[in-house]
């Protein structure tokens, strides 16, 4: 099977692809461990079963659990991943924003730069990008800047592109087709290597939203008549195909049961994603069953 398989439909540098290399399983796919969320989501993560505060402790969950890479911002970037000795892949998040102001105007800012992913030796970055928020004439130029040096290094752009915003919460809100699918493409458009992205969920109110655009109200009630199982892997797949062979990764989102996690990851690989971004869902588990869960979704990952 070919390494490169998501990375064949469009055109990316030879620092790119050198980079993207070091986190590719056999298959081409990837797993990451993200651990940004205590600047997003500020200490409640302390509440998790296994060690959650303790960043040597996510850097062993990471390689124990067969993750390909692991996200951190810069300090822990700096006192904690030294201790891997290179064994996990770094990916150095660049921007942020606490739980503390409301996300009306959304904008997460930097809290780092690409010169220091490449000076601790990172295979890439994380940029947070939030489509539709007011304060996009500062985010999307922000973006642009980051971009245009990761160019320069010839370093892996990472997108977590989410919707935000009073806008997006007047236009069916974070967590719908319409606004996700946007979202994906506006990160294409701004030249993401690798997409992050989050499963749609169903949104019967953007039937009736005439603030939304008609194809999208006549899509989401088309969505809504298919099975549960189909219906997913049809917004899995709707994401995917809105970034245009920029290949898409999909977040585990907040803490899920068992069925419903292995369900949603399940129609990610069926709408052909190329891998998955998931960290509160395993390091908020007890180690061994994020272990066990890790083990699922690789498996999952093997069969696409």
């Amino acid at each position: 099977m070919d390494i490169l398989r998501f990375f064949r439909k469009v055109q990316f540098s030879t620092g790119e692809i050198a980079r993207v290399r070091t986190i590719l399983r056999p298959n081409g796919t990837t797993m990451i461990l993200p651990y940004d969320q205590f600047i997003e989501h500020d200490c409640r993560h302390l509440e998790g079963k296994a060690d959650s505060g303790n960043p040597h402790y996510i850097c062993r969950l990471a390689i124990e659990g067969g993750f390909n890479a692991v996200a951190l911002h810069y300090g822990l970037s700096l006192r904690y991943w030294p201790a891997t000795e290179g064994a996990l892949p770094l990916i150095v998040k660049l921007n942020g924003k606490t739980s503390i102001p409301p996300e009306d105007n959304a904008l997460s800012t930097h809290t780092s730069w690409v010169d220091d992913a490449v000076r601790l030796g990172a295979m890439g970055v994380g940029y947070t990008l939030y489509y539709g928020s007011p304060a996009q004439d500062r985010d999307i130029p922000q973006l642009a800047a980051v971009r245009k040096e990761c160019g320069h290094y010839g370093m892996p752009l990472i997108v977590w592109a989410y919707p935000r915003g009073s806008a997006i919460d007047a236009k069916g809100g974070k967590e719908c087709s319409y606004t996700l699918e946007s979202a994906a493409r506006l990160a294409a458009e701004m030249g993401a290597t690798i997409i992050k992205s989050n499963l749609p969920k169903d949104a019967p109110k953007v039937v009736d939203n005439d603030k939304i655009p008609t194809y999208y109200r006549n899509l989401e009630k088309e969505l809504l008549a298919l099975p549960d199982d189909e219906r997913r892997a049809v917004r899995a797949k709707r994401v995917v195909d809105a970034a245009q062979g920029v290949p898409v990764l999909f977040s585990g989102g907040p803490e899920k049961g068992d069925e419903d996690f292995l369900k949603a990851a399940d129609a990610c690989v069926k709408g052909g994603c190329f891998g998955f971004i998931i960290g509160r869902n395993m390091w908020k588990r007890p180690t061994d069953e994020a272990k066990r869960v890790a083990a699922l979704v690789s498996k999952a990952l093997a069969t696409e």
